[in-house]
């Protein structure tokens, strides 16, 4: 049976209060960063660390993935990966102490050609699916940053059982472009977790251009707000009941995490009204 989860980071207060903000909106579960801000493994002392971990059981909740992105350009540049590879092991470890087996992340920009970029990040995947076979954990890309087929290429050509996918409708419309369903089919093999998300694409540009801009803290005479909007379920391009029959026809048995990357005015009711739309189209 499909549960659902919430993005703590959406409800913008400390961890532990948006965990009970999760419970009271009838969540399933929850989704956090585990490797930067308040939750960071590598900041967190052991207290702390069981504190989460009663306040999640106190909340009847359960982990559906935690969230390993390191920002910048993700694993695209060969010099930094040492660093970041030891740093997602610490958060496979983390993850497991919350009885949880997937993390998610972006790993940069795919290209559609076998370049050094290709490799690096071909390079990085074998290390981290070491990694997540020794920990059993899945390591969940998230799709956006390139479309579908090139992801779909470059999963095939890897190899890598435990690299699989976060499959993110929004993303896909907001940058890509691609049919949020058709991905689906796509991909069905390698989605172990998805965020429902929506938004709506307002001019096309190279997804490479939007992802460079997020790495590297902004470009002259760019906006995003050009670009695409991040709305409220049901108000932009992705048809979620559409999205969430795909899915299911697929037999996907995972978590559908609410993710809203937007300061709303109202985080607990917003949210709570997605659950609760969620969870009548999973009926």
């Amino acid at each position: 049976m499909n549960q659902i989860g919430v993005m703590l980071e959406s409800f913008h207060t400390d961890i532990l209060s948006a965990i009970a903000l999760a419970a009271k909106c009838g969540a399933d579960g929850v989704q956090f960063y585990g490797g930067t801000g308040i939750s960071d493994c590598d900041n967190l002392s052991t207290g702390e660390k069981l504190n989460i971990r009663k306040q999640l059981q106190k909340s009847g909740l359960t982990v559906s993935a935690v969230c390993a992105d390191l920002g910048g350009h993700g694993f695209a540049n060969e010099s930094d990966n040492p660093q970041r590879i030891q740093k997602t092991k610490r958060i496979m470890q983390w993850t497991k102490e919350l009885d949880c087996s997937i993390i998610t992340t972006h790993l940069g920009v795919i290209p559609n050609e076998k370049n050094k970029t290709w490799h690096t990040l071909s390079d990085a995947c074998k290390r981290l699916n070491e990694l997540g076979e020794a920990c059993e954990i899945s390591v969940a890309l998230e799709t956006g940053s390139e479309t579908v087929p090139d992801l779909k290429q470059f999963l095939t050509d890897i190899n890598c059982p435990h690299i699989a996918v976060n499959y993110d409708p929004a993303n896909l419309v907001m940058v890509t472009g691609d049919d949020p369903c058709m991905g689906v089919l796509q991909l069905h093999d390698k989605i172990v977790h998805v965020h429902v998300k929506d938004g709506i694409m307002l001019k096309k540009t190279n997804p490479a251009f939007i992802y460079n801009y997020f790495a590297e803290g902004g470009i002259e005479d760019f906006r995003l707000s050009d670009y695409f909007l991040e709305t409220p379920l049901g108000k932009g391009s992705v048809d979620i009941p559409k999205w969430i029959k795909t899915l299911k026809s697929i037999s996907y048995k995972g978590f559908y995490t609410i993710e809203r990357e937007t300061h709303l005015e109202d985080c607990f009711l917003e949210i709570s009204s997605c659950v609760s739309l969620v969870r009548s189209l999973l009926k």
